[in-house]
């Protein structure tokens, strides 16, 4: 059997999955707290949150594993409040895999098949298809124990995508890998929904994973969305405190704004300096709660003992000490201490900016600065 075309799979605007007004509570805690969102057809879209936030609770919901305390759920336009889970044109994927032990991968594939009394020749054709489009052609007599974990997590997927839902729902589907295989399964995860065109709804706790894998993603905490957007917007203009710090934003300074002129701001920060900044459209002046930078964005010089003048509308500048470097192999990371306040700044410089001489060693003075045009301001 041949592998199939690789057809690119444009995102619709047509919406698969609706989620209004969504809300799910035990006894001590609202685990998902009047959501509402709307997922487009073709789309890979992550829920991005630390544990407890909500996440896997909505996506159950979604499923019709958990009934819900209020709220409506839309797929494909249709209301699936009451319908169960075979009925809901959608299929999950768990972090366990759920394989079973004494059946080969052909037969693990085939098992929704066999349960819906599919044709056997239909059923022989599809395993081979999505045997093929998992990359694992040859492998089919083997048994769960004779795989490795990316192998296992492979099958998963064939077994649920051979079922043609509308929506795949992935619950931690990596999880259980080892940091080299999750990066393969997370590349495998993306080719795999660009060639089958299927809705997938993926759940990490993963950023990286995130940023890597989808189309949109939506931030979650005490279960709520926080911020939803495309990977880009949401690591480099998190909006919030929360967001800025959980997507691994090192440098965030409280303060509150006490000037604006023309989209222009001027923050005075808890450490009693002054940053200007410029007021995105999507934070009132009310709201702001300080700013980010993140690590990459700041320029890193030796202090040979001069000012040098930059103007500080246009760029924010300290003196500081290198307090700790930490060798990252593409990359180091260098603690400094500011001799202007007691905060700590986080700078990464990569290897091709630093060049073979390491002219920043720990206990070196330096000068830090970064264009106030790159401060990222938050809300509360």
């Amino acid at each position: 059997m041949t592998k199939p075309e690789l057809k690119i799979q444009q995102i619709h605007d047509e919406i698969c999955l609706e989620v209004k007004n969504v809300v799910k509570e035990y006894p001590d805690v609202t685990a998902v707290d009047h959501v509402s969102l709307k997922i487009k057809k073709g789309e890979i879209f992550s829920f991005l949150g630390p544990s407890g936030c909500g996440k896997s609770t909505l996506l159950r919901l979604i499923a019709g594993l958990e009934s819900m305390n209020q709220g409506d759920i839309y797929i494909d336009g249709k209301c699936v409040n009451d319908l169960p889970p075979y009925a809901r044109d959608c299929s999950t994927v768990f972090q366990t895999h759920a394989l079973f032990p004494h059946m080969s991968v052909a037969d693990n594939i085939a098992f929704g098949l066999v349960e819906r009394r599919m044709p056997k020749s239909e059923i022989k054709q599809k395993v081979a298809e999505k045997v093929a489009l998992v990359n694992l052609t040859g492998m089919e007599t083997r048994f769960p124990e004779q795989l490795s974990g990316g192998q296992r997590q492979r099958v998963a997927l064939a077994r649920s995508l051979v079922l043609e839902p509308m929506i795949l729902l992935l619950d931690e589907p990596l999880a259980a890998l080892d940091r080299k295989l999750r990066k393969e399964m997370q590349l495998e995860l993306k080719r795999i929904q660009r060639e089958v065109g299927t809705t997938f709804l993926n759940v990490t706790h993963d950023q990286k994973e995130a940023l890597s894998v989808s189309d949109r993603i939506g931030v979650m905490n005490s279960g709520k969305f926080l911020q939803i957007g495309p990977p880009a917007e949401i690591y480099e203009s998190p909006r919030s405190v929360f967001v800025a710090s959980f997507m691994g934003a090192s440098n965030i300074f409280s303060g509150k704004l006490i000037s604006e002129q023309e989209g222009i701001i001027k923050i005075k920060t808890k450490e009693g300096f002054y940053v200007s900044a410029v007021l995105p459209e999507t934070i009132a002046s009310h709201e702001v709660a300080g700013f980010s930078i993140h690590p990459e964005l700041i320029r890193l010089e030796p202090d040979n003992g001069g000012t040098p003048s930059v103007d500080p509308e246009l760029c924010t500048q300290f003196h500081g000490k290198i307090a700790e470097v930490f060798y990252q192999g593409d990359f180091s990371e260098y603690a400094i201490a500011l001799k202007e306040t007691n905060k700590t700044l986080i700078v990464n410089k990569n290897r091709g900016e630093m060049g073979r001489d390491n002219k920043f060693p720990e206990g070196a003075d330096v000068i830090v600065n970064w264009e106030c045009r790159n401060n990222n301001i938050l809300a509360a």
